[in-house]
This record gives C-alpha cells, structure tokens and sequence, in this order.
C-alpha cells in the first residue's frame, strides 16, 4: 500500500481496493501517539485549548478550528447521520491528534469529537498545520499519512451523506461520481432493493422526480440535486476575501493546473486554484496511465490527481473545488476573475489551464441519451454498471485504449468503434497490443455512429454505419461509452480578449500574432498574448496532449510566473 496518497479508482492495486479491515494493521499509522519530543515541536504552531467533559470539540457538518493534540483527558470520535444514527470511528487519549483531511484545507468536519471527560488539547489552525507539516518534515509526513488514511477510512465505512435513488440512475451516478472524485465519503441506497430505504423514506412525500434523495450530514434533505446544490450543501463551496490578492490564479486543475499550484505554492507564491467539478480534468478518466515517468506498473489519472492535490493542500495552495470562474478581466495591472456565485477575485497573474470539453457525437437525437446510458468515463461506477454486458466504445486515442482495457475486465463483449483503418496512428502500440490480446473486445475501423435507439429507461441499442460499404449494423446495447476528443474550454476568456487560434485554444510563444513568428517578440514561451495570462496544458494551442508534456508545462510555467513579477516596470508598461 502507498503512504505518499490514495488512488479513487479500482484499475490498479490501491489503498481503497482493500476491505475496510485491511487499514487495521495500519492502526498505528492511522492514529499515531506523538512523543514529547513531537508535542513540543507542535506546541510552536499551536494555542492551548480546554473543553469539559461532554462538550463537543467539533461537529459533524461544521469547521472545526483546526488540528487538536490531546494532552490529556479523552475523546471519543464518530460519525453521526442526518437520523442522528452514530457510528463509533475511534477514541483517543493523551498523545494522540484528532483530525481528517477536512481540517487541512478547513472545510466542514465530517466527524464529531466529543470530550468524554475533561480535556486539556493544543489547537493547530490549518495555516498553521500547513506550516507545521513543511517546517517539520518527519512530524509533517506522519500527520499527512495519518489524515489520507483516516479520510480512507471514512470512505471505506460509507460515512457522510445518504443518496437514495435507483442504482442505474444518471443523476444518481453523477452525484456518486461528483463525490468519489472529489475523496468524500457517501451512503448510496438502492430506492428499489434496500431495506434500509422504506426506513429512510418513511414519513416522506416523493415521487420520481425527487430522486436521487440526498440527506447531507446537517439535516438538510435535497431532492435531485446537481454537483453544485449538492457541494452547497456539504459545505465544499469556498468563500474568499474581497481584499487578499493572490500572486497567481490556476483555473483548472488538472495535471497542467496541479503541477502548477504545488510548484508555485512551494515556491512561497500566493495560489488560487480553480476547477467547477474535480481535480484530475481528462487525464481522471485514464483507468491506468502506463506510460508515465516513475510508475512501471501504471497509475490511476485519479491516483495521480489526488496525490497532487494532497501536494497542494500541503503546501498551503487555495483550493476552490468546486468553483467556477465564469469571466476574467485585467484591469490596472491587475486581473479580476468572477466566480459562478458572484464572488470576485484578484490576482497578480492568471494561468489559463481549463483543458478541454468531451466532444459529443453530431448524431439527430443524441441529446435525448444524455446520461441515459452515454458515458464519457470509465471508473469503477462504471464497471459495475456494465457487468456481465455488452457495450460500445467510440474511439481510437489513448484514453479510449486505457477504457477498453479497463473495461474488458468487467463487459462481456465490447464493440470498438473508429473511422481509421487502425490503431497505429492514434494510439500508443502496448495498447494496441494489449487490445488485441482481448477475446472480448472486437475493433470495427471505419465506422462511425449513425443513430441511437432507446425506451423510457434509455438507451437500447445503436446502428453502425461501415463507410466502406455503406452497411448498417444494429448493435443492442444499453451503455455508450465515449472517447471521441475534446474542444477547448475557452468560453469564460471571452471578456479578456486573449489571443485563440481558429480550433478556439490559446495561442502561446512566438505563435502569438503580436511575437511577429520570432523570438524577437518573445516575452515568455507559455504568456498569452494578454501580459502576465499564462496558458499550460491541453488548452494551450500546439502542445502536446499527454499527462506528463501537462505536468511539464505546469512546472514550467512557474519561473516565467516568478520573472514576470520580478519586473514591475516591465509589468507596469504592459498595463
């Protein structure tokens, strides 16, 4: 098992794949009894704080002040659902720190700690902590061990918010998603089959369109709701000052974005990131990444994103997930960007990293299958959902590979589908070997989707046209998987004027209109043609559409960040 981060999907052998008992023989780890040595070290970053027995130091649904060091006295720790229904996760004594991931990046507790006689703690603010957990390195590494394990653990047990609705539901798998890829834990009933849920709904006035129920840890109970209402609900929807200006603002945060924020915040830069769903961007659709630098034996998009993440948090990098920048305009020097709430936000630099949007099929009716039966990612909700089926794949470039060979573990039979007369030209040859190697998986090349055919429940089966001959086939299928590219997320650049190229991604470098072609021009290779606006990843025109070439330019673009302030007469002539 891995203790440097976690991975949220089942493609590769991971933390989450164990059962729950499996993090017992890490109890150690898990809730680790600090020596003096470590509590004096802690004391530096933290204040003294008392509670009675009985008092709650925290609870379920609210932010809790931070980390708490238990000099003496003991307190119990558990989880409590919106029916008030509690689940013991542990109890503490002295020597022992009470926390999860939740108070590293000072979001709501997920948990109740409850002084079951009087205690006497040292309290670590999540600046603070993340001072401590850099400052300190040993210390650092067993409390960040610690908090991955523990969030590991709430996940494993199913603690947090309740959803209710029918397992195969589009809404309902979205929502599971939305929280899976964000690390947070969930409750999900089938409406249909568990006995737990007449209990849940006793009482309760539903119909269909009610559902998927979700009965958030506070007490509220929403009724079909999207990512958004539901991240509202849970508290996972950040709010900023109107006065703090931050040295740089990443929208986006995928591997581009990541690299960027954790290079940056080591570097002692001020970092806000945004990204409206979840960390990972495309490359979180990749079941396995096998030709990554470092990792022989492949890893996760989602394994890689949340590590990068955990980088980021630790290194004291604002992350607004979820969180929509919708305009961004410069003004006096400085850029304004406008969240999807309302809020405003000012930076010093912006990096463009929104990456790009799943291309969707020009088939008439297409959009009558939305989420009824069409996917754009394979993840373990997924492969549960096509179990013993057939299916189709549309697509013939890496990720579509990584999907096939994901998926093939879980259908009974998967239909390929790509316009080319093979593999080679768009994708890495040990996939295509891999593939081929499949006895459940059969490649149909030059054809493309002509129609979608369904009931009330969704999708039913799909025609194939084979442009060779002209042919139709009839292929009946209730799940659609598609990997047909992506165009540039670009639209809330629109008020900015930056500089895009004729497919709508930025252009960069000395391909910038206003460089002339030439390095004579040349301010920095990642700048967009609007001063101190970088752009890095997939959305940047002309670079390469791999993980490691995101990461790359992510790192990159921190020393032309760190040139552009340095300069400020330079910055103010650009202004």
């Amino acid at each position: 098992m891995s203790t440097s981060g976690f991975s949220l999907d089942a493609s590769q052998p991971s933390e989450l794949e164990f059962p729950y008992s499996s993090l017992e023989y890490r109890q150690h780890q898990m809730f680790p009894r600090l020596s003096a040595a470590e509590i004096q070290s802690v004391r530096r970053f933290a204040r003294p704080m008392s509670f009675k027995a009985g008092e709650l130091i925290f609870k379920t649904g609210e932010v809790a002040l931070g980390l708490f060091v238990l000099l003496h006295g003991r307190v119990r720790i558990f989880s409590r659902d919106s029916f008030g229904r509690s689940t013991l996760v542990t109890e503490h004594d002295d020597g022992h720190f009470m926390a999860e991931m939740a108070q590293l990046s000072g979001k709501p507790a997920l948990i109740d700690g409850l002084a079951l006689t009087d205690a006497e703690t040292l309290v670590i603010e999540p600046e603070r902590l993340r001072a401590l957990i850099v400052a300190d390195a040993q210390l650092g590494e067993h409390i960040m061990r610690a908090l991955i394990l523990r969030r590991l653990g709430l996940i494993e047990q199913g603690l947090g918010p309740i959803i209710v609705g029918n397992g195969d539901d589009a809404r309902l798998v979205g929502l599971q998603g939305f929280l899976r890829r964000n690390a947070y834990p969930a409750t999900v009933i089938d409406a249909r089959s568990d006995p737990e849920a007449v209990a849940l709904l006793g009482g309760m006035t539903t119909g269909p369109g009610d559902f998927p129920l979700v009965f958030c840890p506070n007490g509220h109970v929403l009724r079909a709701p999207d990512e958004a209402q539901l991240a509202s609900c849970l508290g996972l929807v950040p709010t900023f000052e109107q006065s703090h200006r931050y040295d740089v603002a990443i929208v986006g945060a995928g591997p581009a974005g990541l690299a960027a924020s954790v290079y940056a915040a080591t570097e002692g830069l001020s970092v806000a990131v945004f990204d409206q769903r979840a960390p990972g961007g495309q490359a979180g659709a990749s079941s396995r990444i096998e030709n990554y630098l470092g990792f022989p034996t492949g890893i996760s998009g989602q394994a890689l994103a949340a590590r990068a993440f955990q980088q980021a948090l630790k290194f004291g990098a604002h992350l607004a997930i979820p969180g929509k920048v919708t305009e961004v305009r410069r003004d006096d020097g400085m850029f304004a960007l406008t969240l999807v709430d309302g809020q405003r936000i000012s930076a010093r630099t912006v990096v463009v990293a929104s990456g790009a949007a799943y291309r969707k099929p020009t088939v008439p009716g297409f959009e009558r299958f939305e989420g009824r039966g069409t996917y754009y990612w394979a993840s373990t909700i997924e492969a549960k959902l096509v179990k013993g089926q057939d299916i189709v794949l549309i697509g013939g470039g890496n990720s579509a590979g990584q999907a096939v060979v994901f998926l093939a573990n879980f259908a009974r039979s998967i239909r390929m589908l790509i316009r080319g007369r093979d593999l080679n030209a768009s994708m890495s040859k040990y996939l295509i070997d891999r593939i081929g190697s499949l006895p459940n998986v059969s490649l149909c090349t030059g054809c493309t989707l002509s129609e979608l055919e369904g009931d009330e429940a969704g999708l039913t089966q799909v025609r194939v046209r084979h442009e060779a001959s002209g042919d139709e086939e009839v292929v009946a299928t209730r799940h659609l998987f598609l990997f047909i590219g992506a165009d540039p997320k670009t639209d809330w650049l629109t008020a900015s004027g930056v500089e895009l190229d004729n497919r709508g991604f930025v252009v960069t470098g000395i391909a910038r209109s206003d460089a002339g072609g030439s390095a004579a021009g040349l301010r920095y290779p990642l700048e967009t043609s609007v001063p101190g606006m970088f752009a890095v990843g997939d959305v940047r025109s002309d670079s390469a559409k791999r993980v490691a070439a995101a990461v790359g330019d992510g790192a990159a673009v921190v020393a032309q960040i760190h040139a552009y302030l340095s300069q400020p007469a330079k910055v103010a002539a650009h202004s």
